[in-house]
């Protein structure tokens, strides 16, 4: 059973602390507010700083800032997107003396506030060091070719051709590799992109070079031949951004050794001081690389990949070598079609292994060293992602960059085979949203990311205060970003919004925590041929009608399968893990789903089906063929193999995707979670020994055909503990509570009603009633809501009079009255107070004005005198009257609180007294009963971005973009409700 170090460190914690046995007992009604989450399940932040012109003191401050606001960790990232002037790197420059006593103050800090310190791996990105020049052996490497035509019988005679993509900057040696000549396929042209090439034909004239010469005559055929030349050189690639390092810093080969050692001994020389060594034992994280952009206008190479090609694939890849030869991206040649992609695959194949063998595995041994573990995004390139988040201590995938909730599924599916903990998210990432990114819109997005797999979120991000040319409200990474508002948002004190941060963070914290516990649960796994990700591609009826009818899929690559996880037991793949109830196998998506499949795979599939676990084969494969170039016999090893499967009664082949639900019927699979079909319901489910987490989200964003409307579902739950009830814990407050009203049935499987908000979420946990539980639950009511009060007793609530009936499980009734109900009543009527941001005398200074209304009816402050421009903190005031005259009781009653529309966060206080803090999303606080006879003070706190002001204080940057409609806009209204005990 896995364990996350989250749960283990704190063994005082109640529920989803280190002892998920609280939970599973239940906590006396009503329940108390869950301990703070510890820091290890917190959200963190990506921490930007200009290299290392920074100052200690700013840092401690900021650390503190971060901790204060509920968040657990940052990841030291050195960004400079934003800057019109070069930072002096000899003295600011990552890796220099100023930059280690930076990263020394930022961890003594983070010791202190128990704040978990991450770092990159090198400046910027992908992962680079100054103690390479593009000619060293561990520099990226890059292939580039030359050309020459040759006329029919004629002759070439001169130096061998060079390159036609020019050498980098800084690239001083090039080696020739190969020279080949080869037949131009008739009908096609040396003009042509591709040309098309006669592979028969390829003829090495390597050992006919002489003196950097060659003389050779082509046949006189009748056809054109073209004479190639491969050059093997760095590539010259320098990590993102301004220079960060004198001298500069270059990319390391990620498919070698020399590249993995370039890294590793920069660190050991430069960086890890015994202060740092001994600090990052006690506080550090994880060792974090970007995404793998490894760019060239030539061809990704490293010195290795023939030799290595041959002896994982057993033929060589030099007589093949112009079918994989890119220039900008493009292919330049090719042979003809199924070969160009049995020969691309295989490299990419091998590429996958070098770059685990020489750059990820020896990485993650060397960060253990350190007592870091290894987070990286392993797509960028077309490798097995899926395969190397099973490897990763953290795989991470990003909120900007992936295309759809599938891409999340596809790193979710490597963990969980893995056995790891966590998918981590690039989160808040939005074009374009710096200073107008509003927490509401991030976390309608975030929740349905989480609903895919992701259960660590890393923002985008928090940046250090001040850096030279930075204007106010000070030093942004990314904004501005060739002249506009760049990505993602500066979040920190600079931002009015920061005042309400801290429940935000909350909130996260507690969903982070569910979904870090126990382990995930997922109905179907979907058999990718290639395991990219960030490719925006889904899984076979299950993304677009299964998703909404409450089936869970996940996706895994053929190296899943080698994995210990992955064995099957009582008729479930990986029981341990996901335990997946089915695999779907269809045609491989990246090639127009043709019918490849490896014959290892194809062997575990019959040897999972023969020990049954359920297989759902789409398409007709009596034409499948293995992947890459087919050794004699493979064909026809791989058809018998099918054929086999196909046998097999735990195997169900469909004609098309449409019609994957015959498969599921004839096959007999059920899903954890049913419901009627909903285009915005999205879930995930989490399970240990003790209890089932079930948490639900309202998808207003990522799904086509998401409306941004409220849904009312009836959903029903697999309970895997015996005797389990449910409960309902709110993330925003950490209360558990009992649910009142739900149903059983026949095959104990539990229905309940799942009502959400556009981006709302909730957490529904099945375990074992202990305590002050309820003897009984209702099965049926007529009010508005049933609840557990205290000492078990159910309390119904009504917001009419009238006689209510509710039917318990016994099959009893009990007939509530409800005499009165004081009428809902609108809050029209306000006093405003703004505290108007604005530019100071420095880029970090910001000054306050205070602005006063008296407002008779609710409205943006755009449209407000005065305050059109203004951002800020809005305090709204007003008074209610209540009178016992009015029906009003205290003892009975309880309200409502409905605020309508607000942008962006927001607190409450009645009567002098603060709320808890009430869900950003449903903008619903139940007031209770802190309402009283007579005069009722109700205020309303509201933050903004700073987008408006900005728009005037920097038009140049801010200017083109639309006023937000700040504030509380209603309608607000105050809605009663009577609160009686069920008796009898």
């Amino acid at each position: 059973m896995l364990r996350t170090a989250a749960l283990a460190s704190a063994a005082s914690a109640l529920p989803l602390g280190a002892a998920p046995e609280a939970l599973a007992q239940g906590a006396a009604p009503p329940s108390p507010a869950l301990p703070a989450p510890p820091p290890s399940v917190r959200p963190k932040f990506r921490w930007w700083w200009p290299d290392a012109r920074v100052d200690t003191g700013e840092l401690a401050r900021e650390i503190r800032q971060i901790a204060d606001a509920g968040f657990g960790g940052v990841e030291i990232a050195a960004v400079t997107h934003s800057m019109d002037q070069q930072l002096d790197t000899v003295r600011y420059g990552w890796g220099t003396e100023a930059w280690r006593a930076a990263v020394e103050a930022a961890l003594r800090e983070a010791k202190k506030r128990d704040v978990t310190v991450d770092l990159t791996i090198g400046p910027a990105w992908p992962a680079a060091v100054p103690s390479l020049t593009p000619d060293s052996p561990g520099a990226a490497q890059e292939l580039a070719h030359g050309a020459a035509v040759v006329a029919p019988g004629g002759r070439y005679e001169g130096p061998v051709p060079a390159a036609v993509v020019e050498a980098a900057d800084g690239v001083r040696e090039q080696r020739l590799l190969l020279v080949q000549a080869v037949r131009v396929t008739a009908g096609s042209s040396p003009a042509a992109v591709p040309v098309r090439l006669d592979q028969d034909t390829v003829t090495d004239l390597t050992d006919e070079v002489a003196g950097g010469r060659l003389t050779w005559s082509a046949p006189d055929d009748g056809a054109t031949w073209l004479l190639v030349t491969y050059w093997e050189r760095g590539s010259g690639q320098r990590p993102e951004g301004r220079d960060h390092t004198t001298p500069l810093s270059y990319v390391v080969d990620h498919l070698s050794d020399a590249g993995t050692r370039a890294v590793t001994d920069f660190w050991e020389r430069h960086i890890l001081t015994p202060t740092i060594r001994g600090l990052l034992r006690e506080t550090g994280g994880t060792l974090f690389e970007d995404s793998i952009e490894l760019e060239t206008d030539a061809t990704l190479w490293t010195p290795a990949l023939p030799a290595a090609f041959e002896r994982r694939m057993g033929y060589p890849l030099l007589p093949h070598l112009a079918a994989f030869v890119e220039k900008d991206e493009k292919y330049v040649f090719s042979f003809e079609s199924s070969l160009d992609k049995a020969i691309r695959r295989d490299v990419m194949e091998v590429v996958t292994e070098l770059y685990v063998e020489h750059h990820l595995r020896p990485v993650q041994r060397w960060a253990h060293t350190l007592g870091l573990k290894l987070r990286i995004q392993p797509y960028g390139l077309e490798t097995d992602a899926v395969y190397k988040s099973a490897i990763l201590d953290v795989t991470e995938g990003e909120s900007l960059g992936f295309k759809n909730l599938d891409d999340f599924r596809a790193l979710a599916g490597g963990r969980d085979m893995g056995g790891k903990p966590l998918v981590s998210n690039e989160a808040g990432g939005t074009a374009g949203g710096a200073y107008a990114t509003t927490w509401t819109d991030t976390l309608k997005k975030l929740v349905t990311q989480y609903a895919a797999g992701v259960n660590q979120a890393v923002f985008h991000g928090f940046a250090y205060a001040d850096a030279p040319g930075a204007q106010w409200p000070g030093f942004a990474a990314f904004s501005p970003y060739k002249g506009a508002a760049g990505y993602g948002e500066a979040w920190g004190p600079r931002q009015p919004l920061w005042r309400h941060t801290p429940q935000v963070a909350g909130f996260l914290s507690r969903v982070q925590q569910v979904l870090q516990t126990g382990v995930n649960r997922v109905d179907v796994g979907v058999l990718r041929q290639k395991g990219y990700a960030g490719s925006g591609l889904g899984a076979p009826w299950f993304s677009s009608d299964g998703v909404p009818v409450g089936w869970t899929h996940t996706f895994l690559s053929p190296r899943l399968l080698s994995l210990p996880s992955a064995v099957v037991r009582e008729g479930r793949l990986a029981p341990d893990g996901p335990a997946l109830k089915a695999l779907v196998v269809d045609g491989d998506i990246m090639i127009g789903r043709e019918h490849t499949l490896q014959l290892d795979v194809a062997g575990k599939l019959l040897e999972y089906a023969r020990a049954g676990l359920p297989v759902i084969l789409i398409g007709d494969w009596s034409d499948a063929h293995v992947p890459g170039l087919a050794r004699p016999g493979d064909n026809d090893r791989l058809r018998l193999l099918l054929t086999r499967l196909q046998e097999s009664k735990t195997v169900h082949t469909v004609a098309d995707r449409p019609d994957v639900p015959e498969a599921i019927a004839a096959l007999g699979l059920t899903r954890d979670v049913e419901y009627d079909r909903s285009s915005m319901l999205v879930h995930a489910h989490r399970t240990d020994r003790h209890a089932d987490y079930y948490f639900f989200a309202n998808d207003a964003v990522s799904k086509k055909g998401s409306t941004g409307s409220r849904i009312t579902h009836d959903v029903t739950l697999t309970a895997h503990v015996k005797g389990a009830i449910p409960h309902r814990l709110d993330p925003w407050t950490g209360d558990l509570t009992p649910l009142a009203l739900y149903t059983r049935t026949d095959d104990g499987r539990i229905r309940l009603t799942v009502d959400l908000r556009p981006g709302a979420v909730t957490v529904i946990v099945l375990a074992r009633p202990r305590g002050a539980a309820p003897r009984r639950h209702a099965t049926a009511t007529g009010a508005d809501e049933l609840r557990v009060a205290a000492g078990g007793r159910l309390e119904l609530r009504a917001s009419r009079p009238g006689t209510y009936t509710t039917t318990l499980d016994d099959g009893s009734t009990r007939r509530t009255t409800v005499d009165a109900v004081p009428a809902p009543v609108d809050l029209a009527s306000w006093h405003l107070t703004v505290d108007d941001w604005r530019p100071g005398a420095t880029a970090t200074e910001t000054v306050h004005e205070r602005h006063d209304a008296t407002l008779d009816t609710l409205a943006p402050w755009t449209r407000l005198p005065g305050l059109e421009d203004v951002s800020g903190i809005g305090r709204y005031r007003t008074t209610v009257d209540l009178a016992e005259a009015d029906g009003w009781d205290p003892g009975v009653h309880g309200a409502l609180l409905e605020l309508g529309g607000v942008l962006d966060t927001f607190t409450i206080r009645v009567n002098g007294r603060d709320l808890p803090p009430v869900d950003q999303l449903t903008r619903v606080a139940d007031l209770g009963g802190r309402l009283r006879i007579g005069s009722n003070t109700i205020e309303i706190e509201v933050a903004t971005t700073l987008l408006n002001r900005l728009r005037v204080a920097r038009p140049d940057v801010f200017g083109a973009a639309r006023r937000q409609e700040y504030g509380l806009t209603g309608p607000v209204r105050l809605v009663p409700y009577a609160r009686l005990p069920l008796r009898g």
